[in-house]
This record gives C-alpha cells, structure tokens and sequence, in this order.
C-alpha cells in the first residue's frame, strides 16, 4: 500500500450564534460569550423548549445574489456562503490550480426542513399540487456542494456525508482521506444546519432531548453540570480547506494544522442513546488516534462532543477514561455547546474549527455555566475561563443518532 499524503488544514470559516466569521466567532468562544436566546424565528409559545442558539446578522447577500438567495433553503446558504469564505481565508486562486482535483464535501444532518415545512403547509392550505421547481433543489443535502463546486469551478469529487450530529465531522474525515490516497489535492469539507423550525423543535422536544430551562435560557447549555436537561438546538456553519501538504507548500500557504487521524465506530446499541459505558466512543477515539500515529499522553485538548444531556455527557466521560486512562486528568476537555447550543450536523464543522484554532492560538475556549459539576464528571472541563495552554495534539469528537462516531487529531504544524 503507498505511503498515505499528509492533509493540512489551509483555509477556515465559521457561522455561529456568536460570530459572523471565523474571527468573530473565536473571539467570542475564547471570551465565553453566550449565544442562547429566546426564539424569534417562529412563535414559540407553548412549546416546551422556546430558546434556540440562533445565528442573528446574517446577510446571505455578502457573497450570493437575490436570485440565488430565493432558491436555496438557509441550511445551504450557511454552508455556501461559509465555504466562500474559508476558500477565501485559503488563499487558494481557483485559476492556479487543477480544478479537477479539488473537490466539496458539505453535509447537513437534516437539511432544507424549513423549505418542506412552508412547502407542505402551501400544499395543504391551497389544495394545490404546483409546487416550486425548486423545491427538490433547494431542500436535498448535496445542494451545498453542489452550487459550491459550480460557483467555484471545483470539478474533483463533489459528495456530501449524512450522519447526524455527526456529519461534519465524518465530512472532514473523509475528505482527508480522499487527500491523503490521492483522489484529490483540495477538499472544502464541513456542515451547516438550520434547524430552528416549529416542526423541528417540537420533535426534539417531544423526545425528550431538549433543555425546558425556558425561564433562564442562557444558563441552559450547561455540558457535565448536576443540573443539565438536555441540549440546546442551534444553527450555524463550520467549513475547512483540507490540502496536501506538498501542494500547500508549494503556493506558500499558511498552515494553521496537520489533520493527523479520523476515526469512526458504530455503537450498535440504540437508535439515540450512548452505549453503556461510551464503549462505541472509546473505540472511535482509539481509532482516530491509531490512524494519526499518536498515543494518548501526547494529547493535550480534548474538544468534546459536550452536549449538556444527562446520558450523553457521562457516556463521553467514560469513553475518556477508558481510552486515556491515567492520562484523562492531565487533557484538558471544553464543550462549544455550552456558548452555541448542539449545531446538529454543523456541530462537527464548527468545533473542527475552533479545535484547529486552539492549537493555532494555543489558548483553549471555557465551558460556561459549569457551576456545579456531577460527580459522574470529574475531568478537567476548562470551566468558565479560557487558559493558555501548550497543545501539540488536540482531538474533536461527534457522537450522532442511530449510534454513529466520529473524531478527528489535529496536530501543531
């Protein structure tokens, strides 16, 4: 088997509710800012859960015309837009490089809900079977990628990886890999959602997943807190450039990371719960750490899948220990949600980033709102304030429904 090529990170772009763009958003994440708030996007009144992590100042105008706007659902037009701007970030000129070995993978875990839910409503309202000939184009997950690559003139793979919370992180993982075996030179990887919708929100809620803290919405996303009742659903984008390494080099790229490892395991146990123990998410951490040629005490930061569920954040916990061992008191661990909310499909992407950006900046963002600790969590969470750290080797994890894993081990360059 030929030697695997190195992946870099090269470009990088975030959309979070609290920061249009990638500095925007770090800014806020290493000063702990809150992005939770009551939702303004639909009436929720008498919805058990009426707070969201909602990406507010948001003009899909800065990079896509009126036209454009009109036919794509807002999950894509955070994905596009966030896209542009990391090939942007990048440095890349298109017309310098083989179009045809640079490639988009862009996924959502839910997709154009927003379009079904108004479409399905006119349906049933008009009695009418005309529906938009948009419709399909504008609600279909692969669309992100699709008008990427045809906006940019990327004519390499063009694919777009579905795996629920998951999703971006499997994305980034699997573009690496088409990277590192030589299918492509440039990858545009990573997810965006909006899922802040009535239908949405109301079948998270009726599933018991949500946070009810409607009277203190801001102290609502609380990862590893005795007191932490579920997730907070929020939207947003995260999106990285993946290069080759000697492709970088060879056009002067700045690097911010080494994308060192991905690994990836199936629970096989419940379609939303966490195997017992987080067995499923020890072996996907092992996994990533074998592939990247790391041991465990290299491993400085841990950013976690965090997502303030009662289950969820024991399982990660365990999984920690059980692949850390000694080792899981010496990392540092932070959770994202505790600011953003669970950015479902988009999660992944963003928390890549902002993993990338604490080895870049060597600092490490809080976990906020971690005021009393369960005792089933006893790890070092970061909690409240950033630190300054050396980070070497960091790894960020997914966790999804249906029992799908990811991480990913990004290394200082």
């Amino acid at each position: 088997m030929p030697q695997k090529r190195r992946v870099v990170v090269t470009g990088m772009s975030a959309i979070t509710p609290v920061g249009i763009g990638l500095d925007e958003s770090w800014q806020a994440m290493v000063n702990g800012k809150n992005g939770i708030h009551s939702i303004s996007q639909f009436d929720a009144t008498g919805f058990p859960c009426t707070f969201a992590g909602q990406v507010n100042d948001f003009d899909p105008l800065c990079e896509l015309s009126p036209k454009d706007v009109r036919k794509m659902d807002r999950f894509m037009q955070f994905g596009i837009v966030c896209g542009k701007w990391a090939i942007e970030d990048s440095g890349i000129d298109v017309s310098k490089i083989d179009v045809d070995r640079a490639g988009v993978n862009i996924g959502s875990g839910i997709g154009g809900i927003k379009t079904i839910e108004v479409t399905a409503g006119q349906f049933a309202e008009k009695n009418s079977r005309r529906v938009s000939p948009f419709y399909i184009p504008m609600t279909i997950i692969n669309m992100i990628s699709g008008n990427l690559s045809i906006m940019c003139g990327l004519r390499g793979p063009n694919l777009c990886t579905v795996t629920a919370c998951t999703t971006g992180t499997h994305s980034i993982g699997e573009a690496s890999r088409l990277i590192e075996y030589g299918d492509a030179d440039v990858m545009v990887a990573g997810g965006a959602e909006a899922p802040i919708t009535p239908t949405s929100v109301a079948g998270f809620a009726s599933a018991k997943a949500l946070s009810t803290r409607n009277a203190e919405p801001a102290l609502a996303s609380r990862p590893w807190d005795r007191d932490r009742d579920g997730f907070v659903i929020g939207e947003g984008a995260g999106v990285m450039v993946l290069e080759e390494y000697e492709h970088a080099r060879a056009r002067g790229a700045r690097i911010y990371a080494e994308l060192l490892g991905f690994g990836l395991s199936g629970d096989a146990y419940h379609m939303t719960g966490p195997s017992p123990g987080g067995e499923g998410a020890s072996r996907c951490m092992n996994s990533a750490m074998q592939n990247a040629g790391v041991n465990p005490e290299d491993v400085d930061y841990l950013n976690a899948h965090g997502t303030s569920t009662p289950l969820g954040d024991i399982a990660e916990t365990l999984a920690v220990k059980t692949s850390f061992k000694d080792r899981s008191n010496g990392i540092a661990i932070s959770s994202n949600k505790s600011m953003i909310g669970h950015l479902l499909g988009a999660a992944g992407g963003v928390e890549a980033v902002m993993t990338v950006m604490s080895i870049f900046s060597q600092a490490i963002p809080p976990t906020i709102n971690l005021e009393d600790p369960d005792p089933e969590c006893d790890l070092d969470y970061v909690p409240g304030q950033a630190r300054s750290a050396k980070i070497r080797v960091a790894l960020s994890n997914s966790f999804g429904f249906g029992g799908t894993n990811g991480s990913l081990v990004f290394g200082r360059v």
